[in-house]
């Protein structure tokens, strides 16, 4: 193989059989359940990183049901997103993700810096109840329940919601160890058709674990629910601020 080989089909690890395909990721069927609470000001302030801002202390905790996404196949992710700002604009900082499946993991990780991390969540119907869960190995992290479909909410509201801007830390190290990339991403869902949207009584519970930490931003007061189905496309990013830049 040559070196005009090599730069030809370096796009991913490992080169001669990449943990995933390249895009674009389309996604169909994907279902949402995300629980909207209130936190600690103090705690959420000491995981964002500038040049964002955090306003209210507010998250929103996600399940997320992808039963076909284009090269990455059929899987389950859970986590945290932050709402904040980067020169007033508003969007969403994807603080920690825990999913199912090898290749999402090291696409996400290596193409936009995705916080993602090996662990067992799942998204099902119990009879009348929508149930959320994260066991890390054997241990529970999360549990979220919401009564299944109890009432429609407007569409346009959560279209809005997720075609906003959500921001990611691309953290890649030198062999050194040292930080060989360190960059704000920026990056959109595109192609976004919202099949319905609905609201009921919801509840959260976060369990403390030293691998997998949600609950270090402990939930105060759940705000509100809501459980989504739509189709959409996982836009690549764009650098809005690279840390290691000469000042």
């Amino acid at each position: 193989m040559t070196e005009d080989d090599v730069r030809a089909n370096a796009y991913a690890m490992p080169l001669t059989n990449p943990a995933f395909p390249k895009g674009p990721y389309r996604f169909v069927n994907r279902e949402f359940l995300i629980i909207t609470y209130r936190t600690d000001p103090a705690a959420l302030r000491a995981v964002v990183p500038a040049p964002l801002v955090v306003g209210e202390p507010i998250v929103k905790y996600e399940f997320i049901r992808m039963p076909d996404s284009t090269g990455f196949g059929d899987y389950t992710e859970t986590g945290q997103v932050i709402p904040v700002t980067l020169d007033g604009q508003a969007g969403g900082y994807v603080h920690a993700m825990y999913l199912d499946d090898e290749s999402p993991i090291a696409g996400g990780r290596e193409l936009w810096g995705f916080p993602k991390k090996l662990a067992s969540p799942k998204l099902a119907v119990d009879k009348d109840t929508l149930v959320g869960t994260l066991h890390y190995g054997a241990v529970q992290v999360a549990v979220a329940t919401m009564g299944y479909k109890h009432h429609a909410v407007d569409t346009g509201p959560v279209l809005a919601a997720l075609t906003a801007p959500n921001f990611l830390l691309k953290i890649i190290p030198h062999v050194d160890g040292s930080p060989r990339i360190c960059e704000l991403v920026r990056y959109y869902c595109e192609d976004v058709t919202v099949k319905g949207a609905w609201t009921g009584p919801v509840a959260l519970e976060l369990f403390h674990h030293a691998l997998a930490p949600v609950a270090q931003l402990p939930v105060l007061e759940v705000l509100s629910g809501i459980h989504i189905q739509s189709d959409l496309t996982l836009g690549l990013g764009t650098v809005v601020h690279d840390y290691l830049a000469p000042r």
